[in-house]
């Protein structure tokens, strides 16, 4: 333990992994205070070997492998290998430098799109013609692997509605993606200023676009996590995409638990990730159910004045989103389904669209 910890401790890195032995696993959790928890590789009577009960694989690089994608009752994903002989795979390996890397001078910046708590978005024009969007992290704001790695999973998604990622600059700070620009900026913002003069047939061709890009995610073995209004942007013609990547997972069996005390939006959260952090395509679908009940609200907030807690306690009785008052019963009837108590009574997204497909053909 005294090596491995020595070894983490040079690490830049946080979800640091180091095997000095064959079954005792040390990670390194925090840059600032440098904690570093020691885990111990079991086996099970019938030969399966773990690091948490509930999910036992016949080898340790299974287990490895599973966990670098699921925290899964360890405090953090198993990021990066570390051992004696070397150091750790850079946060940037993956990345093809001729495909992927944009040189920060063929960059523009314009004006600024909108801030948060990790970065800021600007509009800019790359090689002078295309307008872009360019994101960078704010100093100190969050870790750059957790930045290179939102841009990774971007990097593999191909989808005419989702955000298209075009490239990043790895080489100064701070880091930039670059990503596709879309004129009518956030959907949340979009229907509470729009959202009243927009026919009933536009509504739900924004429900059909949210769950394009989500069946293509769910097809693909990818999570989102944090599917909002406010994480969707809107085309110039009016078209919504699926946008912020930087909580979405690819995940081997269709569950992800996340690592203990990570946050979550709760008023977009089923059951089983408000109690358990259990996430899964299901989870997703709920999320979806709560978009849809934010295009035919005009942007409102769900479960608005409610608490937090209040929310909990409501969905765990049962409580859900009222029928908003455009949304037809045949409409309501979709979203509804997207709430039941259990991930499997609610519909994949592949049944979703065919159901709001055949209501665009034949309204009520």
């Amino acid at each position: 333990r005294t090596e491995a910890e020595q070894l983490l401790r040079q690490e830049v890195y946080t979800g640091l992994i180091c095997l000095p032995f064959i079954l005792v696993l040390s990670a390194k959790l925090s840059l600032k205070r440098c904690n570093i928890r020691h885990y111990q590789i079991k086996k099970t009577d019938t030969g399966q070997f773990f690091l948490a009960e509930k999910y036992t694989f016949s080898s340790i690089p299974d287990v490895i492998h599973y966990h670098e994608h699921n925290a899964a009752g360890l405090v953090t994903r198993l990021r990066y290998a570390v051992g004696p002989m070397g150091r750790c795979v850079p946060a940037t390996s993956g990345f093809s430098s001729e495909k992927w890397e944009i040189n920060p001078c063929e960059l523009t910046f314009m004006k600024e799109l909108g801030s948060g708590q990790f970065g800021l978005v600007k509009l800019g024009k790359w090689r002078a013609q295309q307008k872009v969007a360019i994101k960078a992290i704010r100093e100190g704001a969050m870790c750059e692997e957790d930045f290179i790695e939102e841009a990774k999973v971007m990097m593999r998604l191909c989808h005419p509605k989702l955000v298209q990622l075009y490239g990043v600059c790895l080489q100064q700070r701070p880091l930039l993606i670059v990503a596709e620009f879309m004129e009518n900026g956030c959907l949340l913002n979009f229907l509470r200023q729009r959202g009243r003069s927009l026919r009933d047939a536009w509504l739900l061709s924004m429900c059909q676009d949210v769950c394009e890009g989500m069946e293509y995610l769910e097809t693909h073995s990818f999570i989102h996590r944090d599917l909002a209004a406010r994480n969707c942007l809107v085309s110039e013609h009016n078209v919504v995409k699926v946008s912020d990547f930087g909580m979405t997972r690819y995940v081997l069996d269709n569950q992800y638990t996340s690592s203990s005390g990570a946050k979550f939006p709760v008023k977009w959260s089923p059951p089983e990730v408000l109690h358990y952090s259990r996430y899964s395509s299901k989870s997703d679908v709920w999320s979806f159910g709560v978009v849809m009940w934010e295009i035919y609200s005009d942007g409102r907030t769900p479960f608005e004045n409610r608490s937090n807690l209040e929310v909990v306690n409501d969905i765990t009785r049962g409580i859900r989103l009222y029928r908003p008052y455009r949304a037809s019963h045949s409409l309501y009837s979709i979203m509804y389904s997207c709430w039941h108590e259990k991930p499997q009574g609610r519909p994949p997204f592949s049944e979703l669209l065919a159901d709001i497909r055949k209501l665009a053909e034949n309204p009520d």
